[in-house]
């Protein structure tokens, strides 16, 4: 596995792309991919000083950073939830940067065998970080390695074959694992036993991604207006990642058809353009709703179903769509499948009628 020390000092091994969709790109989809990913690594900060946003999270980490760095021992480890785009990778960074170590970074899926789990572990130095995304998707014969590695800083390996085969433990250096997932329920019970601390990052409210779009723009060297950066945070559906994206997208509006500086006039007008709607909607979260609404007289319906609908993977749906509409009330989920709330109507301009719209059983809207 090819990996590559930074002037920073971090090691990163090769990760394989895993497009969170498939189909339409969206306008602000959470994923990096291209030159945002270019982007996104230099807009990242380095520092919790310069980290904004998911406050109380921040302030304990500061304490276990403290605390180890101390008592001259490693960070437990720790498990990163939540959808993408919300700074986990950037908390991993930091918190190498912040206890003076290298930092390891690798995907679950990159790592399909024990020997290239023990070629990660065996390179760590004392304290180092191994950061592995996406680590629900680890393949279940590598789990099982890491849990001695986790609790005993040991690996085991097997040597030779059938009568003759023995195992072998090899010591490794006291190392951090900091994992990181969007699914966790489909992390095993004893691998997330193993972690010593969770921490489940929330969407960020307009008010600190306008913070973030502000010092983005700064780093971007473009002038903004607070108006300007506030219409930005309202339309990225509390994630700074979509926040970053969508303010390169009006950068380019801005330098091609206005005068170089975002206002709202330019914010408004770039996103009419890629068609991101003051919620924070692109064509794609419409579509989910008014196929539930329209296709299926507002829910339930089930999720494979809904996917086959959209001609979109049903990771995808409850990835990268789902998320934030249920976290800002625009949809729900029943033990029969999924349910448009009466925002949703609202949002789309579509009236409810009958018994739904006085909150009593969900058939025959229309």
């Amino acid at each position: 596995m090819a990996s590559s020390k930074s002037r920073s000092g971090a090691r990163e091994s090769a990760k394989a792309p895993a497009p969170p969709h498939q189909g339409v790109e969206r306008a602000i989809d959470g994923s990096a991919q291209g030159d945002d990913v270019r982007y996104d690594r230099t807009l990242r900060p380095q520092r919790f000083d310069d980290y904004v946003g998911q406050s109380k999270h921040k302030e304990n980490l500061r304490v276990f950073v403290q605390a180890a760095r101390q008592r001259g021992e490693p960070l437990d480890h720790l498990l990163l939830c939540g959808p993408p785009g919300l700074g986990k990778t950037t908390l991993a960074q930091i918190l190498a940067h912040e206890m003076g170590v290298d930092l390891c970074m690798t995907n679950g899926p990159v790592v399909e065998h024990k020997g290239a789990l023990a070629g990660l572990l065996t390179k760590l130095q004392p304290r180092d970080i191994l950061f592995i995304d996406e680590i629900h998707r680890l393949n279940p014969v590598v789990e099982e390695s890491l849990y001695p590695a986790m609790e005993d800083f040991r690996i085991d390996v097997m040597t030779g074959e059938g009568a003759f085969a023995s195992s072998l433990q090899i010591g490794i250096s006291p190392f951090t694992l900091v994992g990181a997932t969007t699914r966790t329920g489909l992390l095993t019970a004893p691998l997330y036993s193993r972690f010593g601390h969770v921490l489940r990052l929330d969407f960020y409210p307009p008010e600190d991604l306008a913070l973030i779009v502000t010092r983005s723009a700064r780093l971007l060297e473009v002038t903004i207006s607070p108006d300007a950066a506030d219409e930005i945070a309202r339309r990225s559906r509390g994630t700074p990642r979509i926040a970053n994206r969508l303010l390169r997208r009006v950068r380019d509006f801005a330098q091609v058809l206005g005068s170089g500086k975002i206002d709202v006039a330019i914010v408004r007008d770039a996103c009419q353009r890629l068609e991101v709607d003051a919620a924070g909607f692109d064509q794609m979260d419409r579509r989910l709703l008014q196929v539930i609404i329209e296709d299926y007289e507002g829910g339930p319906v089930g999720v494979e179903t809904l996917a086959a609908a959209l001609g979109e993977p049903r990771d995808t749906i409850e990835d990268v769509y789902e998320p934030y509409l249920l976290q800002q009330g625009y949809l729900g989920r029943t033990p029969r499948g999924r349910v448009a709330t009466k925002k949703a109507f609202a949002h789309l301009g579509i009236a409810l009628s009958g018994e739904r719209a006085e909150g009593g059983p969900q058939k025959k809207l229309f």
